[in-house]
């Protein structure tokens, strides 16, 4: 039961983070916008536009990634390798946006990602490989289906 909990609520801070993500990258947006200035010869409706886009892309994987754990949580089953995968990729992003932030923002940014990548990890660890039934075939355990103590064969 607990682990069900966690993956809702890991989606749910996934599904929050996406919508702060894209609102943070539409302020951004609207700031270069208006100010005007090229960078470096660059036009500023082309970087208003890249923003844009960054921002939507950004908030567009952390919804799929939101619906990993989510639907983790509603069938109370593993993800499959694709979304284990998937979650593992986001968790290494906020490990290096958690580096990045202290240098930044702040600790407490820090610990808002570091919150969000604990949660991530929570999930990913709570439905472990180690479930009952869920062993490839041919996998009989350490021995490899052989008796404790018998000879190996030669």
């Amino acid at each position: 039961m607990v682990r069900r909990s966690v993956a809702v609520v890991t989606a749910i801070v996934l599904f929050g983070e996406a919508a702060g993500i894209v609102l943070v990258h539409a302020v951004l947006s609207a700031v270069v916008d208006n100010q005007n200035m090229s960078l470096a010869g660059m036009d500023p409706g082309v970087m208003s536009t890249g923003t844009w886009v960054m921002g939507v892309a950004s908030g567009v994987l952390l919804l799929l990634c939101g619906l990993i754990p989510l639907l983790a949580g509603i069938r109370d089953r593993s993800p499959g390798r694709f979304g284990r995968i998937a979650l593992i990729g986001c968790a290494v992003v906020h490990g290096v946006f958690g580096a990045l932030a202290v240098g930044l923002v702040g600790w407490t940014a820090f610990a808002v990602v570091m919150a969000v990548l604990a949660l991530i990890v929570l999930t990913l660890v709570t439905y472990g490989r180690s479930e009952p039934g869920t062993e490839a075939p041919g996998e009989d355990g350490p021995g490899g289906g052989a008796e404790a103590g018998a000879p190996a064969p030669a």
